[in-house]
C-alpha cells in the first residue's frame, strides 16, 4: 500500500466516531458539586430535592397531555386538542428550566423516564381511552398535586434565601400551572351548547 493511501486511511479512522463507549458515573444522583453562587450546600441540597420531585411530576403530568391531546373526542375535539398541546408545549419549556436550575445549583436533575416514573407521586392513567371530563379532571388533579409542592418549595427556598430558585418556582412554576388550570377548569362548566 502506498504512503498516500497510509495516510488517507489513517485521517480516516481518526474522524470514525469512537462507537460503544463506556466509563464509570462522574456524578451520582443526589449528589452535589460545589458551584460558586454564594448559596450554602445545605439550602441547594433542599432546593434540588424539592425541584426535582416538581420536575418528576411535570415530566408526568407533560405526558399526560400529550396522551389526552391525541385521546380526544367529541364535539370540542378541536379546541381542547389544540389547547392541550399547547400546555403541553408551556409544559417542556418549563421542565427545561426546572431542569437546568438543579444543574445549576449543583445537583443532578431527574431525567430518565423511568427514575422519573419511581418517584412521580401523580397517579397513573388506565392505558386506554378515558371521557373527556374524567381526562380533564385527571390534569386538573396532577396540577393540584404540583401546586402544593410548589407552594411548600417556594415558602422553603425563601426561607433559605435561595432567592433564584424562589423567583424560578413562582414567576415560572407557579403561574404557568395556575394558568393551565384556568383554562382546563372552564371546560368543565355545566352550560348548556345552544340554548340558555
Amino acid at each position: 500500500m502506498s504512503t498516500s493511501s497510509l495516510n488517507s486511511l489513517a485521517k480516516a479512522d481518526a474522524s470514525q466516531p469512537l462507537l460503544h463507549q463506556h466509563g464509570h458515573e462522574i456524578q451520582p444522583y443526589g449528589s452535589l458539586i460545589n458551584p460558586p453562587i454564594a448559596l450554602n450546600v445545605e439550602a441547594r441540597s433542599e432546593s434540588c430535592t424539592l425541584v426535582n420531585q416538581i420536575l418528576a411530576d411535570t415530566i408526568i403530568l407533560y405526558h399526560l397531555y400529550k396522551k389526552h391531546h391525541w385521546m380526544m373526542r367529541g364535539h370540542t375535539f378541536y379546541q381542547l386538542h389544540l389547547l392541550l398541546d399547547k400546555h403541553a408545549d408551556e409544559l417542556i419549556e418549563l421542565i427545561d428550566v426546572m431542569g437546568e436550575r438543579v444543574q445549576t445549583l449543583g445537583g443532578v436533575a431527574i431525567a430518565d423516564p423511568r427514575h422519573v416514573a419511581e418517584v412521580t407521586k401523580v397517579k397513573r392513567p388506565p392505558n386506554g381511552v378515558e371521557e373527556v371530563p374524567v381526562m380533564l379532571s385527571r390534569l386538573l388533579e396532577a396540577h393540584e398535586l404540583i401546586i402544593q409542592e410548589l407552594r411548600e418549595a417556594i415558602d422553603k427556598t425563601a426561607a433559605n434565601q435561595d432567592s433564584g430558585t424562589n423567583d424560578m418556582l413562582v414567576s415560572q412554576a407557579l403561574r404557568t400551572h395556575e394558568l393551565q388550570v384556568w383554562f382546563l377548569s372552564e371546560h368543565l362548566v355545566d352550560t348548556p351548547v345552544v340554548r340558555s
